[in-house]
């Protein structure tokens, strides 16, 4: 019998689910997909990596249930979200004979998770899936709220489509298994959702940083407040044309630096979110708009979580600002040329903001970077 610590319900009529928190989720899935969803078969898609740690308990689980399964194993890295992993996935699961009526589960971090929704999203128009995020940013943000995609030679995330998942399986013993920059990482985007507008997360998380590092009970509760904030935010604006945009908080910055890394193990997504997010609180100060005590206060907690929080804590030599530049402005919240930013006016306050100066955004970069 599965133990589920916590359950939080994404409202969205037709399209509702459940995201369910507790541990050895891995192992319980066959038997909560053979209860849930009676008849089907399964095309696992996951990475080399998560492969080796996680999907032999599934697979047992999956047995065990008398489910029929196949499997689709990628390289590991933020590269695979890419056009041609895209074309594997699709390909593979329509030479598994899958039907339309089969389910995809993505098991693995964010990369597997978006690649493998948005080829559910178009593989026979349009397959169900299930995500098992293994990941503690998979787990609090890019399992849950549908949006999956790929990377294009131009930025990140600019091809996808909104598909949202029929469950999510959050397992806490998989966290277990990350590397310590790895579960950092995730934390960035834990973080994120007490700067957008609840102060009072991000003082408990001041409280409670070492024993959600630690795996103890605040863990999963930390998950479980994440997941609700989100589903909040997806059912009011689903497709994004509001206040959804608020959940990019530092990821203009942050996704610019990924693309200038060539989105590799230099800097991974959620180290690109922190110094982003420590970024978009600089800047907000720099444009008289947040107090520089609060900026101060972003960056301390995140350095003391052990991520980076400035351009000289990426490795190697980044490219000029106008790469920089060029990168932001194809970002997805771009509006008719128009720039648009996540600020904050301190601590629990970001909002959005049409139309910044990108002259302004420049010259705030060139001083990051004399530092």
């Amino acid at each position: 019998m599965a133990q589920i610590d916590h359950t939080v319900h994404v409202a969205l009529g037709e399209r509702a689910y459940d995201i369910l928190i507790g541990p050895r989720l891995i192992d319980e899935a066959g038997a909560i997909l053979a209860e849930k969803f009676p008849g089907r078969r399964y095309g696992i898609v996951t990475d080399e990596t998560v492969a080796e740690a996680q999907l032999p308990r599934l697979v047992a689980g999956l047995e065990a249930a008398g489910l029929s399964y196949g499997t689709i194993v990628l390289p590991a890295g933020e590269a695979t979200k890419s056009y041609a992993m895209l074309e594997r996935v699709v390909e593979g699961l329509l030479a598994a004979r899958l039907e339309r009526g089969d389910l995809v589960i993505a098991l693995g971090g964010g990369v597997i998770g978006d690649l493998a929704g948005f080829a559910a999203s178009i593989t026979r128009r349009g397959m169900d899936f299930v995500q098992i995020p293994t990941s503690l940013l998979a787990q609090v943000d890019s399992s849950v709220g549908g949006k999956t995609g790929i990377n294009s030679p131009h930025g990140k995330n600019l091809v996808g489509a909104f598909h949202q998942p029929k469950l999510v399986l959050a397992d806490l013993s998989a966290l277990d298994t990350l590397s310590a920059r790895q579960f950092a990482a995730g934390y960035a985007e834990v973080v994120k959702y007490g700067l957008i507008d609840d102060p009072d997360f991000f003082e408990w998380l001041e409280a409670n940083r070492a024993e959600i590092f630690a795996g103890g009970p605040a863990r999963g509760e930390a998950i479980a407040r994440c997941c609700a904030h989100k589903a909040r935010v997806v059912i009011e604006d689903e497709k994004e044309m509001g206040v959804r945009a608020l959940l990019n908080l530092g990821h203009t910055f942050g996704h610019a630096l990924e693309k200038d890394t060539g989105y590799s193990d230099r800097l991974l997504h959620g180290e690109g979110v922190a110094i982003g997010m420590v970024l978009a609180h600089g800047f907000s100060c720099r444009l008289g708009l947040a107090p520089g005590q609060d900026s101060g206060r972003v960056a301390a907690h995140l350095k003391l979580a052990g991520l980076p929080t400035t351009l000289a804590d990426i490795p190697g030599t980044l490219g000029s600002t106008d790469t920089l530049m060029a990168a932001i402005a194809q970002d997805k919240k771009v509006s008719r040329g128009a720039l648009t930013f996540i600020l904050t006016r301190g601590i629990g306050q970001a909002f959005i903001e049409k139309n910044v100066d990108p002259d302004q955004v420049r010259g705030y970069l060139e001083e990051m970077r004399a530092l």
